[in-house]
């Protein structure tokens, strides 16, 4: 079979995370005969007495919900971390090594009605869930060193519950993630003196060759070193470090190109879009860093389908294994429509 010279496999850096993404879109071409999702059921839990995020619903703790009309956050009644927890007996052995995790664990459901998605509210319920978003990071960024909002939407992202909602975990450590997005942006500031991601996004703008949509103050790219199928980086177009420094008028355009972005999304295979999301900032002071002028707050966005509303792209073999490889270049998902 011939290929392209523009279609041979190549590897593409990320110096976000430091790490290389092995690009070979003659794959894409193969013939499909792997797991075939099946379809959700998306009337699942409009009606359902028993789920427990809707409005006036009991919960696992016995807790009853207020009737919410807008956001409504509660502490997850089975949270991964928590705050009062025994410490680790110390160890000696290199090999052996505990230490303790302290955090919270936090539910956002954006709306009471289960059929609204993200992408079906209006901006201004957006602008609520960013309100929320902003509440819990100051919060919490008070008392722990990272605050992690995320998303997963669908059960293909292992979503248990599809009424809209969100997390929040903060903890009382930086996650490797966040750890390794501090490193790669602290040193290229030393080298550079200036952000890595403000350049980048800057690079981008210029180049005009993966934006999906961009606004007054925001961008959506398919990253140069994306990973997932369709993946994408929502950035601000002028340096902001975290969510409580954005305006008025950047949380009302980013509730816009959100929901742009969604509405693309759930048309690209008419389906409602799987993906999980979340937010990265500047760590809290908490984490007594002694600076985070090298951060830029970012949005990842990681979608699994590959081919079809029933085609995932599953992380296995090679990419367990040696690194990660993607089938489609940035460069023609950002032209996807």
């Amino acid at each position: 079979m011939q290929f392209d010279a523009s279609e041979h496999q190549h590897n593409r850096y990320n110096p976000l995370r430091d790490e290389w993404i092995l690009v070979s879109p003659h794959r894409a071409k193969r013939p499909w005969s792997g797991q075939i999702e099946g379809n959700s059921n998306d009337d699942c839990c409009v009606n359902d007495p028993t789920n427990p995020l809707r409005p006036g619903a009991r919960r696992a703790n016995g807790q009853i919900n207020p009737f919410y009309e807008s956001t409504f956050v509660f502490e997850n009644d089975f949270p991964a971390l928590l705050e009062a927890v025994p410490s680790p007996p110390p160890s000696n052995d290199q090999l052996f090594q505990m230490q303790t995790a302290t955090g919270c664990c936090r539910v956002i459901c954006f709306n009471p009605d289960t059929n609204r998605t993200l992408a079906l509210m209006t901006e201004n319920e957006i602008i609520a869930v960013i309100n929320a978003w902003i509440r819990e990071s100051i919060e919490l960024g008070k008392k722990f060193a990272w605050v992690q909002i995320f998303e997963n939407k669908g059960e293909t992202m292992g979503c248990s519950n599809r009424h809209p909602h969100g997390q929040v975990w903060a903890s009382s450590f930086l996650p490797n993630e966040a750890l390794r997005e501090d490193n790669c942006q602290r040193e290229y500031f030393k080298k550079n003196n200036c952000q890595l991601l403000h350049d980048y996004v800057n690079k981008e703008l210029k180049a005009k060759e993966r934006i999906v949509i961009e606004n007054e103050y925001w961008v959506v790219v398919v990253p140069f070193w994306a990973t997932w199928p369709f993946e994408t980086l929502l950035l601000p177009k002028r340096q902001l470090k975290r969510l409580e420094e954005m305006s008025e008028d950047e949380k009302q355009t980013l509730a816009s190109i959100m929901k742009t972005l969604l509405v693309k999304y759930d048309n690209l295979f008419e389906t409602s879009f799987p993906y999980s999301m979340g937010w990265h900032g500047a760590p809290s002071a908490a984490a007594g860093l002694q600076n985070d002028e090298h951060w830029t707050l970012h949005a990842h966005y990681y979608p699994p389908l590959l081919r079809s509303a029933n085609v995932k792209k599953f992380m296995v073999g090679y990419e367990m294994l040696a690194q990660s490889q993607r089938d489609l270049t940035a460069e023609q998902v950002s032209r996807c429509k």
